[in-house]
């Protein structure tokens, strides 16, 4: 009887059994949650490779030594914040980051992450006008099998003068642990620092504190980067690709991240869903039948062989980023600027900048335990989603990720947030143009920026500022300087003039001074104006959105000055005006180069004549690095090419051209000014000079090309009145 019992229980047991596992996999086939896990948050995501569970997996490779220095060390680390480990007072004098001298050779990334932080605005060489400190010892990376692994750091760090236990200072992490447990530990006790580390699970993560770092490579370029595979600007371009779902990379039969991708051979199905993984790794991969090798392995490098990795990422909707060794991987960048939507199986992953970066915008999360919905997921996905997910991969790679300049600059920029008494909003950080180019000194609302008139259904003011550059003495009345300023008060839409008087003799006698021109003030300025850049300066007088820079010996009509300044309020984040040049690629002398030939492309306005937003100012004198000003003031020449790189750099946009209601030469500046150094062969020498320094300084050319242009001629075209004569030929 009792052996009756016993399998009449194992008998229902084994119903059990059968009952759940048909009734999960119809819940797989008919999408019973693809809704859910489409949208599903990160936070709910627990890893079995990289959990409190798997934590104690790891543990027990290691010995009881190193058991019990882990739990001392992640027991006083996790107790930072920025209350408690963070001097606020060393930050009273302003944002500056002191870099420690290097006193020995560093591998190529740190040597990139250094010269990125020398060459910010933020730099400093005083480690008492300092905020943050960061180390001139390599601890990019921290595996002890690396030809990077850097000695003796705990001796070495402890002799810091700077030190203080880590206090205000940033230490840069890419890879952490080795073989075969691949744990957080960096081998040196990091005090009271702050992380910028690459692959940190949520569960070491400080929220507030420590920073996620993109996992990058040693190729990864300096400066200016990859443009976005793709130009997702407008909505008209269609968002799904060849395949639906790509990937390939290295699968691993044993150990961490053994567990996700040596399954993905489950939904691969070689048309629409293209998951290649290939067993070589490390150097004795086939001696080692048993751990590193199967059964698979043979038929799964063939087909690996056989395609293109480059061309499979191109032309995937979305491509699968599953972890490896480690929680982060280099597929996430390279899905970024390719446009293909990042699909993450990376359970417990924190990802880079996510203090800031609303990733539910860009990325997909799935589970690792469910591996087998990721097709479901992947084919719920509707094309407006798809669409907006793939534009906001375009512009985060662009704008945070694109360089290593790029993502120093981010991470500097979220310290400076955190010390600030104006920190950017989520909006900006996540909206173009981003927050790199918005300022917060600038405006605390975003009404004051260009960028956000559209959107927010702001429009600029009716008045402009009129700028004006004088470089030379005035002897009679009808100077062109004086006559320039009779033009412009003749405009109803001009609030003030601001003379910048850069000349060796003094201005004017107050009383010579043209009279009669009504409730316009004109300001004159001497005081400072030193270098071609005080044109450019954001002076306490210009109020207005629009600033209208003029030369000395401009030759513009009133009329020419107002369309001028009506077109820009249709375009206020661009620069617009008359004098129109460009650029090209000189082979012969394998750089960039300027042009002044009247062509029907152009790329750059000279801001003799041409109109702006004065936030352009602000950028110009508290963003850029002074390598760029002092290629400027060495040749008092240029500071009109670099607003244009400024600009374009910011916006992605090209200026806009207005045209002349005359036929405008340099030959009639000439006749005006028989100085002028227009024509001169130095400063054309100098302006190509200019360009090829800034495209380097930049590591791109932001310039763009555009053969649009706003005629006035055409207000008073007559072909409506030729169309009531000659009716009868209008089609």
């Amino acid at each position: 009887m009792q052996a009756i019992q016993r399998y009449s229980l194992l008998l229902a047991v084994g119903i059990l059994l059968i009952i759940l596992y048909y009734g999960l996999n119809t819940n797989f086939k008919n999408g019973g949650k693809t809704r859910s896990l489409f949208t599903l948050r990160r936070e709910n995501l627990r890893s079995f490779t990289d959990s409190e569970d798997h934590s104690f997996a790891e543990d027990l490779h290691m010995s009881p030594k190193h058991r019990r220095e882990r739990a001392s060390e992640s027991k006083k680390r996790q107790k930072c914040r920025m209350e408690s480990c963070f001097d606020l007072s060393r930050c009273r004098k302003g944002f500056k980051v002191y870099l420690y001298p290097l006193e020995e050779r560093v591998s190529e990334t740190y040597s990139k992450l250094v010269s990125a932080i020398q060459d910010s605005r933020y730099y400093t060489t005083d480690p008492y006008e300092a905020c943050v400190f960061v180390l001139s010892i390599d601890t990019v990376d921290r595996d002890v099998l690396s030809q990077d692994y850097s000695k003796n750091i705990q001796t070495r760090i402890e002799q810091l003068e700077h030190w203080n236990n880590g206090k205000n200072h940033v230490i840069f992490n890419l890879y952490s642990g080795t073989w075969p447990d691949y744990t957080e530990n960096l081998d040196f006790d990091i005090g009271e620092a702050m992380l910028a580390k690459a692959s940190m699970s949520i569960h070491k993560f400080r929220n507030g504190f420590d920073i996620s770092f993109p996992l990058i490579g040693k190729d990864h370029p300096q400066k200016g980067g990859e443009r976005g595979h793709v130009y997702l600007s407008s909505n008209n371009i269609p968002p799904f690709r060849h395949y639906l779902l790509g990937f390939k990379g290295k699968r691993y039969l044993t150990g961490i991240g053994s567990e996700t991708r040596n399954s993905l051979y489950h939904i691969h199905n070689g048309e629409d869903i293209v998951l290649l993984t290939t067993c070589r790794h490390g150097k004795s991969w086939q001696k080692k039948a048993i751990e590193l090798n199967d059964t698979r392995c043979e038929t799964d490098n063939i087909e690996y062989d056989r395609t293109d990795y480059k061309k499979l990422l191109y032309n995937a909707t979305f491509s699968l980023v599953p972890r490896g060794r480690r929680l982060g991987s280099y597929r996430f960048l390279e899905a970024l600027q390719a446009g293909s939507i990042p699909f993450l199986l990376s359970n417990g992953w924190e990802l880079p900048f996510s203090e800031v970066i609303d990733w539910k915008k860009a990325v997909i999360w799935g589970d690792e335990r469910l591996l087998l919905q990721v097709p479901s997921i992947v084919r719920s996905a509707k094309q407006p989603d798809i669409l907006q997910l793939r534009q906001q991969t375009q512009f985060l790679w662009e704008t945070y990720f694109s360089s290593v300049e790029k993502i120093v600059s981010t991470t500097l920029e979220i310290l400076k947030d955190r010390v600030s008494p104006q920190p950017r909003s989520p909006l900006l950080w996540n909206n173009f143009p981003g927050a790199l180019a918005l300022l917060s000194e600038y405006s605390d609302t975003l009404h004051q920026y260009p960028f956000f008139y559209g959107p927010l259904a702001h429009k600029p003011g009716n008045q402009f500022t009129a700028v004006i550059y004088a470089t030379s003495r005035v002897h009679l009345s009808s100077s062109p300087l004086f006559r320039l300023i009779r033009t412009i008060a003749k405009s109803s839409n001009v609030q003030k003039m601001i003379v910048l008087w850069h000349c060796d003799a003094p201005p004017p006698q107050t009383n010579r001074w043209p009279g009669d021109l009504g409730h316009i003030s004109v300001i004159v300025k001497t005081r400072n104006i030193t270098s071609i850049s005080n044109r450019f300066h954001p002076y306490p007088e210009i109020t207005t959105d629009a600033v209208f820079g003029f030369d000395e010996d401009s030759l513009l009509t009133t009329d020419e000055i107002d369309f001028a300044f009506s077109v820009w309020k249709e375009f206020p984040e661009r620069i617009v005006g008359y004098p129109a040049r460009g650029h090209y690629w000189d082979s012969a002398q394998n750089r960039w180069s300027y042009s002044s030939k009247w062509t029907n492309e152009y790329s750059m306005i000279l801001t003799g004549a041409a109109i702006y937003h004065r936030y352009y100012n602000f950028l110009y004198t508290n963003f850029l690095s002074s390598a760029f000003t002092d290629i400027v003031d060495q040749s008092q020449n240029c500071e009109d090419i670099l607003l244009n790189f400024l600009v374009s750099h910011v916006t992605k946009l090209p200026p806009i051209k207005v045209t002349h209601r005359k036929v405008y030469k340099e030959s009639m500046l000439a006749s005006s000014s028989k100085s002028s150094s227009w024509l001169q062969m130095d400063h054309f020498t100098q302006r190509k000079f200019c360009v090829d320094n800034f495209v380097k300084l930049f590591g791109y050319m932001p310039l763009l090309r555009s053969k649009a242009r706003m005629d006035p001629l055409l207000f008073k075209d007559p072909v409506s009145n030729l169309r009531v004569l000659y009716n009868m030929y209008a089609a």
